[in-house]
């Protein structure tokens, strides 16, 4: 069975047994229309289990997607040491769930209610519904930013204020269509570049300097 993220449960089980009663009642292409809509729901919702043995050092992407940019982070993020951003552009065909970049204990978690311009667009990270999450592990800490979308309508962050999260683990997710925007400290060396796909728990977005580097 494919596995499926908890809050998808509504948005496939309501549209199946809708359509079974528009099928009963003989209106079939209702029926088909909404078991369309249950299909949809079923391949965005979906859950794959994910692991990586990549190094101590790295900090892993907390989003599927393609990266839209590489940028210096906004004011609130130099302010706590992390200078540089990347962000992370989810379609709707992409896996939602997010994951844990690093693991440690969660330092902010905060949500911000807002508009819905199209997540590429620079002024949706200020101005969309989001949430903020730091992290601050043993060998520094990151930032990443939940931002929903022109088509999202929620976003879902599992996370509070002195939890303790370890990398990979889910984390929450965004309703269809999205974007993550990751904050990292300037001693950080990115490792990937603008256009390049990335998964959840398992690609290398930067790595932490080397201890003795420091």
């Amino acid at each position: 069975m494919l596995p499926l993220a908890p809050e998808g449960y509504p948005f496939v089980i309501f549209p199946v047994l809708a359509g079974l009663l528009a099928w009963l009642f003989g209106y079939a292409p209702v029926a088909v229309v909404l078991w369309l809509l249950g299909l949809f729901s079923l391949a965005f919702f979906r859950d794959p289990f994910r692991s990586s043995d990549a190094p101590p050092d790295a900090i892993l992407a907390p989003a599927d997607g393609k990266v839209l940019k590489l940028t210096q982070a906004p004011p609130e993020f130099v302010a706590i040491g992390l200078p540089r951003q990347v962000s992370i552009f989810m379609s709707p065909a992409n896996v939602h769930v997010n994951r844990a970049p690093i693991s440690g204990t969660v330092t902010k978690a905060a949500y911000k209610a807002g508009r819905k311009f199209p997540a590429y667009r620079d002024k949706a990270s200020e101005l969309n519904e989001h949430s903020v999450v730091v992290i601050e592990g043993q060998a520094g800490k990151v930032g990443y930013k939940q931002i929903a979308g022109a088509v999202a309508r929620r976003v879902v962050c599992d996370l509070a204020e002195g939890e303790t999260v370890e990398r990979g683990q889910r984390v929450g997710l965004i309703k269809f269509g999205s974007r993550v925007d990751v904050f990292i400290p300037a001693d950080a060396v990115v490792a990937v570049a603008v256009g390049e796909r990335t998964r959840a728990g398992v690609s290398i977005v930067a790595r932490f300097p080397a201890e003795g580097s420091r």
